[in-house]
């Protein structure tokens, strides 16, 4: 296998869990199941924040409000799955 096909498979896999793990903290912040007062824990949060927000907020742009729904994440990891497996299908048989 090609290291450069798979280092941006790799960096899809990284954003993937990093998208989830946003999107779980956000809705433990959400319902009160974290205190966002503990150092650690607003340490975290921001860093999931300033990792995502740039790929999100073009996404939040475009789709329109659902009052108070942000199904930005899903459509985020939708391109990234729908990224990983066109690269698969286009660009990996010509590298074998």
């Amino acid at each position: 296998m090609n290291p450069f096909i798979w280092l941006i498979e790799a960096l899809i896999e990284l954003i993937t869990w990093i998208v989830i793990a946003s999107a779980i903290m956000s809705w433990l912040v959400a319902f009160g199941v974290v205190n966002t007062r503990n150092q650690f824990i607003r340490v975290v949060v921001d860093t999931l924040f300033r990792l995502t927000e740039p790929m999100l907020r073009p996404i939040r742009r475009m789709l329109p409000n659902l009052g108070g729904v942000d199904i930005s994440p899903v459509v985020l990891l939708l391109g990234l799955f729908f990224l990983r497996e066109a690269l698969r299908y286009y660009v990996w048989p010509y590298f074998y």
